[in-house]
């Protein structure tokens, strides 16, 4: 897919925003609403968010509670953070699912920021594909005789500086919440 040299910005700020978003999921001690808003419990034959099929609440730091509003599908949510594998036991109880959340160990830590570095390549590896589609709509350009060598030079340069900015922004991003998981 061929990226106009215009949206440049636009598709670096995107990928950045994106990576920022999964991060949110990660915890520090204490429950988050997008610790599990995505996982997707099998429910009516089909696989959905828990934040379609029930509501999510945040009781205290430690304990993040699910209504389901059909009472039928509290084991399919029980189930649904189970497969997760995001270190959570749900305990059914009554017409909601508890969710307590546990404390943070060295050894929980260090699996996240191994997480953290695999997510923060892909968006790299984003990053990269995103200069590589524009400038092939660039070398296109030039082919075609719409965009002068010169000018090819210049933007060529200055997508370089953008890359090297979003690649410097992600590198900051992972930094900050790397330093935020290990503060005990």
């Amino acid at each position: 897919m061929k990226i106009p040299f215009s949206q440049a910005d636009a598709e670096f700020l995107k990928a950045l925003e994106f990576f920022k978003g999964e991060l949110q999921a990660f915890r520090v001690g204490r429950g988050s609403l997008q610790l599990i808003e995505g996982i997707k419990a099998e429910v009516y034959g089909q696989f959905m968010p828990l934040n379609q099929i029930a509501n999510i609440n945040m009781a205290d730091a430690t304990l993040v509670t699910v209504a389901p509003w059909d009472k039928n599908n509290l084991q399919a949510i029980s189930k649904a953070v189970q497969v997760a594998n995001i270190g959570i036991n749900p305990v059914v109880d009554g017409d909601i699912v508890r969710l307590p959340v546990p404390p943070m160990t060295e050894e929980r830590r260090k699996e996240y920021i191994k997480v953290l570095h695999e997510k923060h390549e892909d968006t790299k590896v984003v990053i990269r594909q995103v200069r590589k589609d524009i400038i092939d709509y660039l070398e296109e350009e030039k082919k075609s005789g719409k965009l002068p060598e010169d000018d090819f030079n210049r933007m060529e340069k200055e997508l370089q500086h953008k890359v090297d900015n979003a690649n410097q922004a992600a590198d900051q991003v992972i930094k900050d919440k790397e330093a935020e998981l290990m503060q005990v």
